[in-house]
C-alpha cells in the first residue's frame, strides 16, 4: 500500500500542488495569527514613568465593587470604572503624617506636612465666549501618590481604602498604561477575526481541492477496483496521501508563519491598527506552531475524509467510463448538510433581527454569521450551477458549448465557481456590513440635533458640580413652540452602572448634560415614551435596552466614579437605535465628566477647539471606517482572495489537463485552435460569473437582514454595497480563471 501511495504522489504531483500551497499558507497564516494573540497577551514590559521614583503608588479605588445574587446566596461583582477615584482625603493626611509622599512626577510633600488648600475655582477664558460656566474640576485629591516607605507597612496602614501598588504593578497609573491595554484588546479581536476566517477558508478550499481530484480519478480507482483493491483500500490509500501532503504542507507553513511574524507586526504598526511598540517574537511561544501544525494536518484528512468515502464506493465498471457527463454530482450527505447550513444560517439571522436587532450591528456577528450562508451555498453549488448555466443565452457555436459545456461538466463548473462564491460573499458581507453600520451611526448622529454648529474642545472643559440646573418644568408642560431655544448646550461622556435583575451589573456608556432645556431644545432624539424637558438632578433618560423602563420608575444607578446607589426617576424613554441613544443624566450625577460637545446656532470658539458644521462633525466623528477597521477587513479579503487564486488555479490545472482528448475531437470537427481557446474561456468565465452571482445573492440576504434590523432600532437605513470591491474581486477570479484554464489549453490543442 505504501508503495503504491509513494508512485502515486511522484506521478500525480502536480495534482497535488494546489492543496499542498493552500495547505501551506493556512498554516502560516494561523501560526502568525496565534503569534500575534500570543503577543497581544500582555503588554511589553516597560519601566513605570509617573512614579519611576516611588517603591510604593497608593491608588484611589479603580473598580466598582457591588452584590448581586449567585444561586441561593451573594456574590460581590467588580468592573473597572472610567476613572480612580482620589485617594481620601483623611488617608493622605496619615500617608504624609509618616513618610514622603509624592503627588506628581516631579513635586514630593515632607513628612506631616498639611494638605495643600484646593484651588478657588476660576472661570476659563472659554466661558466669556462660549457662554457657558465652565470652571475648575471640583476639589478632590489626586488619584494617585507615590510613598517612600516600605510596601508591608502601607498595606497596613491602607487597608481596603485604596490600592496599594509595587514593581511593574505602578504602570499602572501612567496614562499610557489604558491605551496600551486597549490597544491590544483590538488587536486581539482583529487577530482572531483574520484566523477565524483563515481556517474557515482553508478548510473549505483544501476539502473542495480533495474533492475534486477524486472526481478526476474515477478511472484510476476503477482499474484499482479491478485489479483487486477493496474499498477500503482506496479509502486509506486516499487518507494516507492527504497525510503525507498534510504533514509536509504543516510543517512548511510553520517555516512560513515563523519568517512572517515580524512583517505582520510591521504592516500593522504602519497601518496604525498596533501602537509603534507592538512587536511580535517568532521564538516567544511554542503553542502557536503546535496549533498550527496540527489544525493544518487535520484539516488535511478532513478534507478527504468525505472524498476518500466516495472514492471507495468507485465500482470496476468505471475504468471503462469514457462519457464525460457528470451524475451523481450531489450525494445525500452533502444535500442534507448543505441544506441544513443554508436553513440554520437563515434562521439564526431571523431569530437575531427578531428578538435582539442590535446585535446584528456588532462585527462579530456580521463577520461570523454569514459563513453558515456560505457553506451552504456552496455546498449546494453543484444543484444550482446547472440551471443557471442553461439560463445564460450565448449566441454562435462558441456560445452554445460554453453552455452545455458548463451544464454538462457541472463538477469542474461548481468547483470553479465556489471560491468566487467565498470571495465576493465575504467582499460584499464584511465591507458592506462594516459601511453600512458606520453609515447609520453618522445619519443618526446628524438627525440628533438641530443645532446649526458643533464645536468639539481640543481640551477637557470641566464644569464644576455647582453648576446651576434650571427649575424642573410644570406638570403640563408648554407646547414645544414656546420653549425658548438656548443658544448654547455642553455635554460631556460619562457612565453609569445599574444593577439588572439582582444578578448582573451593568456598565452604560451615558451623556452628561449641562443646562437641560439648552439641550433639549437641540435634541431630536427618538422619544419612546416621556419628556426630555423634565430632565433634573433627579431623573434620568434611558434607552429601551434598561430593564426598567416605564416613565415614572426609579432606577439605582451608581455614578462614574462608583459611588452610589442613588435612586432616578425614568422621565424619558429612548428607541435603541444604533447603540448611541442614551442614558442621559445632568452634570450633578457625573463626576468628573468634562465637556467633549457643544452644539449651538452659531458658531462658538473655545481655545483649542474646532468649530464645524453640524453635517460636517457628523462625518468627522463617525467616518465611513476607522484605518484599523478598513486594515482587518482587507487583510482578512486579502487572505480569502489568495485562497480563490490558489484554488481557481489549481482546479481549472487540473482540469484542463485531462481533457485533452475533448479539445482534440474539437480540432478534428473543424474548429480552429482560437475558437478552442474561446470556448475553454468561456467556460471560466461563466462558472466566475455563476460564483459572482451567488456571492451577491448571500450578500443582498445578509444586508437586507441587517437593514430591516436598523429599521426595527428606529435608526436610519442606508444600504451600502461595495460595488468597487465586488468588482476588483470578481475581475482578479475572472483573470485568474482564464488564465489558468487557456495556458494548458492552448499547449494540448497544438
Amino acid at each position: 500500500m505504501l508503495t503504491v501511495v509513494l508512485a502515486g504522489l511522484r506521478a500525480r504531483w502536480a495534482s497535488f500542488v494546489g492543496g499542498f500551497t493552500a495547505l501551506t499558507l493556512g498554516v502560516g497564516l494561523v501560526a502568525v495569527m496565534g503569534l500575534g494573540l500570543s503577543a497581544t497577551l500582555r503588554a511589553p514590559e516597560r519601566a513605570p514613568e509617573r512614579f519611576a521614583s516611588s517603591p510604593v503608588v497608593v491608588q484611589g479605588r479603580d473598580r466598582i465593587a457591588v452584590e448581586v445574587r449567585r444561586g441561593p446566596g451573594t456574590a460581590v461583582v467588580t468592573t473597572p470604572l472610567d476613572r480612580p477615584q482620589p485617594v481620601d482625603r483623611e488617608l493622605l493626611r496619615e500617608l504624609r503624617a509618616r513618610w514622603t509622599v509624592m503627588t506628581s512626577a516631579t513635586d514630593t510633600t515632607t513628612p506631616a506636612a498639611p494638605a495643600p488648600a484646593p484651588a478657588p475655582p476660576s472661570a476659563t477664558p472659554a466661558a466669556p465666549a462660549a457662554g457657558i460656566p465652565l470652571a475648575a474640576a471640583p476639589p478632590g485629591g489626586p488619584d494617585a501618590v507615590g510613598v517612600d516607605a516600605p510596601a508591608v507597612e502601607v498595606r497596613a496602614l491602607v487597608g481596603d481604602r485604596a490600592r496599594v501598588l509595587t514593581g511593574a504593578e505602578r504602570r499602572a497609573v501612567d496614562p499610557e498604561a489604558a491605551r496600551d491595554a486597549q490597544a491590544l484588546v483590538t488587536l486581539n479581536a482583529l487577530l482572531g477575526t483574520a484566523g477565524g476566517v483563515t481556517t474557515f477558508v482553508s478548510v473549505f478550499v483544501v476539502a473542495s481541492t480533495f474533492a475534486f481530484a477524486v472526481a478526476l480519478r474515477r478511472r484510476e480507482y476503477g482499474l484499482l477496483r479491478m485489479a483487486g483493491a477493496t474499498p477500503g483500500q482506496v479509502r486509506r490509500m486516499l487518507l494516507a496521501e492527504a497525510t503525507g501532503v498534510g504533514i509536509a504542507a504543516s510543517a512548511a507553513g510553520c517555516l512560513l508563519g515563523a519568517w512572517g511574524a515580524s512583517r505582520l507586526a510591521r504592516v500593522l504598526v504602519d497601518g496604525g491598527a498596533a501602537p509603534s511598540w507592538f512587536a511580535i517574537d517568532p521564538g516567544a511561544a511554542a503553542w502557536p506552531y503546535h496549533l498550527a501544525f496540527w489544525t493544518g494536518t487535520t484539516v488535511a484528512l478532513a478534507g478527504a475524509l468525505a472524498a476518500s468515502r466516495r472514492a471507495g464506493r468507485v465500482g470496476p465498471t468505471a475504468a471503462l467510463r469514457e462519457a464525460d457527463v457528470d451524475a451523481d454530482v450531489l450525494p445525500r450527505g452533502r444535500a442534507l448538510l448543505g441544506a441544513a447550513l443554508l436553513l440554520t444560517g437563515v434562521g439564526l439571522m431571523v431569530w437575531t433581527c427578531v428578538t435582539e436587532p442590535s446585535e446584528l450591528l456588532k462585527r462579530k456577528t456580521y463577520t461570523t454569521q454569514p459563513m453558515l450562508l456560505i457553506t451552504g451555498v456552496a455546498l449546494l453549488s453543484p444543484l444550482l450551477v446547472r440551471p443557471a448555466a442553461r439560463a445564460v443565452r450565448l449566441w454562435g457555436a462558441t456560445g452554445m458549448l460554453v453552455r452545455e459545456n458548463s451544464a454538462t461538466a457541472v463538477r469542474r463548473t461548481a468547483a470553479v465557481a465556489a471560491p468566487v462564491l467565498v470571495t465576493v460573499a465575504l467582499a460584499g458581507t464584511l465591507l458592506g456590513s462594516a459601511a453600512t453600520v458606520t453609515g447609520a451611526k453618522a445619519a443618526e448622529a446628524r438627525r440628533q440635533t438641530t443645532a446649526a454648529y458643533v464645536t468639539t474642545p481640543g481640551k477637557t472643559l470641566p464644569l464644576p458640580a455647582s453648576t446651576p440646573v434650571p427649575p424642573a418644568p410644570p406638570s403640563v408642560p408648554p407646547a414645544p413652540s414656546a420653549v425658548p431655544r438656548a443658544s448654547v448646550a455642553a455635554t460631556g461622556a460619562t457612565s453609569v452602572f445599574v444593577r439588572e435583575g439582582a444578578e448582573a451589573l451593568v456598565k452604560y456608556g451615558a451623556r452628561a448634560v449641562a443646562d437641560p432645556a439648552a439641550w433639549a431644545s437641540y435634541a431630536r432624539l427618538p422619544v419612546v415614551a416621556g419628556d426630555l424637558r423634565k430632565l433634573d438632578d433627579g431623573s434620568i433618560v434611558v434607552n429601551e435596552e434598561f430593564e426598567r423602563r416605564t416613565v415614572g420608575e426609579t432606577v439605582e444607578v451608581w455614578r462614574a466614579d462608583g459611588r452610589g446607589p442613588v435612586r432616578l426617576r425614568v422621565v424619558a424613554v429612548l428607541a435603541k437605535g444604533t447603540g448611541d441613544n442614551g442614558p442621559y443624566v445632568t452634570w450633578a450625577n457625573a463626576p468628573g465628566a468634562t465637556v467633549d460637545r457643544i452644539d449651538a446656532d452659531r458658531p462658538v470658539r473655545v481655545p483649542g477647539g474646532t468649530v464645524r458644521t453640524a453635517g460636517a462633525w457628523a462625518a468627522a466623528t463617525h467616518p465611513t471606517t476607522t484605518p484599523q477597521t478598513r486594515l482587518g477587513l482587507l487583510l482578512v479579503l486579502g487572505i480569502a482572495l489568495v485562497y480563490t487564486v490558489i484554488a481557481l488555479a489549481n482546479t481549472l490545472l487540473m482540469a484542463t489537463s485531462v481533457r485533452g482528448p475533448e479539445l482534440t475531437a474539437l480540432r478534428l470537427a473543424g474548429a480552429t485552435r482560437a475558437q478552442v481557446l474561446r470556448v475553454v474561456a468561456g467556460e471560466s468565465l461563466l462558472a466566475t460569473a455563476i460564483g459572482a452571482v451567488l456571492g451577491l445573492a448571500v450578500t443582498a440576504l445578509c444586508l437586507g437582514t441587517l437593514g430591516t434590523g436598523l429599521a426595527a432600532l428606529s435608526a436610519p437605513v442606508a444600504l451600502t454595497v461595495p460595488w468597487g470591491a465586488l468588482g476588483l474581486a470578481a475581475g482578479i477570479c475572472a483573470a485568474v480563471a482564464t488564465a489558468a484554464a487557456t495556458v494548458p489549453a492552448w499547449r494540448l490543442s497544438r
